[in-house]
């Protein structure tokens, strides 16, 4: 049985006691297997035993009357944790290269504590924070004030609108203003289906897939203190609010700047630059944004631009402003 990154956490839960072995799926005398096919455990009579070394370090080792202080997801301590405290730091399904957790972890382990890392997720820790306390130490749990973590150096701009909204023209052009200032990637509708998402039609499904494809890229640009900037239709409101959650998680509450271009459909058929408009008003184009495919106007916009009346120069500069803020 495979194990993804939550599951392999389960499994080491179990293994060094936080956990029953009830708590994991699957019979006696299965074999447990991690994402790239390596045995790393076995189930035979109600017991599950390691078939590769645990890097957790049981409860039973750590023996302290310590109070103990839980790190709390996606905060940061804003006052000194006591001096002799034992600090447990969830660590379960954390990637390699999550410099936000970098950060977090560091900003609550200071260098007098005795860390324990647990293969639990901050979430989970919280919800269980007795349980687990009580696991590693006869103290009391000790709940410190805190902060919300701040958010990374990253961002993304992401703008939406009809096709010939002028958007793929102010994302260029934000670019150039901005790419000797800081690095930049520009992730435009029209570039990105040639690469990233070739092969995707433009049903619902295959629409959602390209969001979200450049919502992940977008995520990873800003959790990596660069600035996205996308410039797709994105018709649909549940995707959008998709890409939104994707990058906050990844660069911290804020990190995601929608500005709808809500250029009218009506002017934007009027430009028809590429001449979509009249061949999906022919038949010969389906599902076409505007025609026979809704747009959902953006409620939880932070800028709303109509190039009707607004030249790019001062489109780019209320995007800068934004940025600033």
């Amino acid at each position: 049985m495979t194990l993804d990154a939550l599951g392999r956490a389960q499994l080491d839960q179990v293994l060094i006691g936080l956990l029953p072995a009830a708590a994991l799926p699957g019979d006696d005398g299965d074999v447990y297997l991690d994402e790239e096919g390596l045995p790393i455990a076995q189930r035979a009579g109600g017991t599950v035993t390691a078939l590769q070394p645990v890097s957790w370090r049981l409860p039973a080792t750590v023996e302290s009357a310590a109070p103990v202080v839980i790190a709390v997801a996606g905060k940061v301590p804003v006052a000194p944790l006591p001096d002799d405290a034992l600090l447990l730091l969830p660590a379960a399904g954390v990637r390699p290269d999550d410099t936000r957790y970098g950060a977090w972890s560091t900003a609550w382990s200071v260098a007098d504590l005795e860390v324990v890392p647990i293969p639990v997720t901050a979430a989970d820790a919280a919800e269980r924070a007795t349980e687990l306390a009580a696991a590693y130490s006869s103290g009391p749990l000790v709940h410190v004030a805190t902060e919300p973590q701040p958010r990374g150096g990253g961002r993304t701009v992401f703008l939406t609108g009809f096709s010939g909204s002028g958007k793929s023209t102010i994302a260029r052009a934000l670019v150039e203003r901005l790419n000797t200032q800081r690095s930049v990637t520009l992730l435009d509708g029209d570039v990105v289906r040639t690469h990233l998402s070739r092969g995707l039609g433009f049903s619902r499904d295959d629409r959602d897939i390209n969001i979200r494809r450049i919502g992940w890229v977008a995520g990873e640009v800003t959790k990596h203190g660069g600035l996205a900037v996308c410039a797709p239709i994105a018709p649909y409101d549940e995707t959008r609010k998709w890409v939104r959650a994707t990058v906050d998680g990844a660069g911290g509450p804020g990190s995601f700047l929608l500005v709808w271009i809500a250029t009218s459909i009506e002017e934007c058929e009027r430009r028809d630059v590429k001449g979509l408009y009249a061949k999906a008003r022919a038949g010969e184009i389906t599902g076409f944004t505007g025609i026979d495919d809704p747009y959902e106007p953006p409620l939880d916009a932070e800028l709303v631009i109509d190039t009707s009346d607004v030249s790019v120069a001062d489109a780019v500069d209320q995007i800068e402003q934004l940025l600033a803020d």
